[in-house]
């Protein structure tokens, strides 16, 4: 089996050793993705709504570079800066799914890259 990397212009540019996503047969691995705006690299903050609609775009746009949307999506982690954070999440994070919720765990942690308050990685099913 071959792995494929997926990287688009639409997502923020990794900022360490690892690809925005690797595909491995009909396995797509998504790396956590925390609120950077691709088109300006800059972390969006204002709010939590906000920081998770920015985190939830980017792994849209790397699911399309892919071929595929948040139906193909079978597992979530979601880590917090906060548990605080959950409720306000879960309200943004729900709109992206249509019934059939991939698995999930949800976890607070001691701190994020670049002082963000949330990180959500994906998996998907092509």
């Amino acid at each position: 089996m071959e792995k494929k990397i997926i990287n688009t212009a639409k997502a923020p540019a990794p900022i360490g050793p690892y690809s925005q996503a690797v595909q491995a047969g009909p396995l797509l691995f998504l790396s956590g993705q925390i609120a950077i705006d691709p088109s300006t690299g800059k972390v969006e903050t204002t709010d939590i709504a906000g920081e998770t609609h920015q985190v939830m775009r980017n792994l849209e746009a790397i699911l399309s570079a892919a071929g595929l949307d948040f139906g193909h999506v079978v597992k979530t982690t979601i880590l917090l800066s906060d548990m605080s954070l959950f409720t306000a999440v879960n309200e943004v994070y729900g709109q992206y799914f249509t019934g059939g919720f991939p698995a999930r765990e949800t976890y607070a942690v001691k701190a994020l890259p670049k002082n963000v308050n949330i990180e959500i990685s994906m998996v998907a099913l092509s």
